[in-house]
């Protein structure tokens, strides 16, 4: 009688190791260049990554209230981190001078993958 309530007992925990793993996805990350771009107002030095993943539909966010007449909302993104996704929510930043225009960041498809494009001022 014992041994069968010890035998019904230890039965989940051998059966724990008969799960299948899911299935690995591959993805692959390459930076193809460092860019520097100076003009009226100049960009931050920027990487370009290539991910073979597609992004995420972009996520639908609420806008706060602006702080004050010279801030500008910069909608949230997916920043690619080497091993998935990771979504950036959307902030209020300044207007660097009052002609500012943001521009916003965006993934863009091409051959070998995605490529993304980091916001600016311009």
């Amino acid at each position: 009688m014992r041994i069968g309530i010890y035998v019904l007992a230890l039965t989940p925990l051998a059966l724990a190791g008969c799960a299948e793993e899911p299935a690995a996805v591959t993805t692959t990350t390459t930076t193809t260049q460092e860019v520097t771009t100076t003009g009226p107002v100049a960009r931050p030095v920027t990487r370009e990554v290539l991910v073979t993943q597609a992004p995420p539909p972009v996520r639908v966010e609420a806008r706060t209230v602006s702080p004050g007449a010279r801030y500008v909302w910069t909608r949230g993104y997916w920043r690619w981190t080497g091993a998935g996704y990771q979504w950036v929510p959307g902030t209020w930043v300044v207007r660097p001078n009052p002609s500012a225009v943001w521009v916003e960041g965006h993934w863009v498809r091409t051959p070998g993958g995605w490529m993304w494009t980091a916001g600016y001022w311009r």
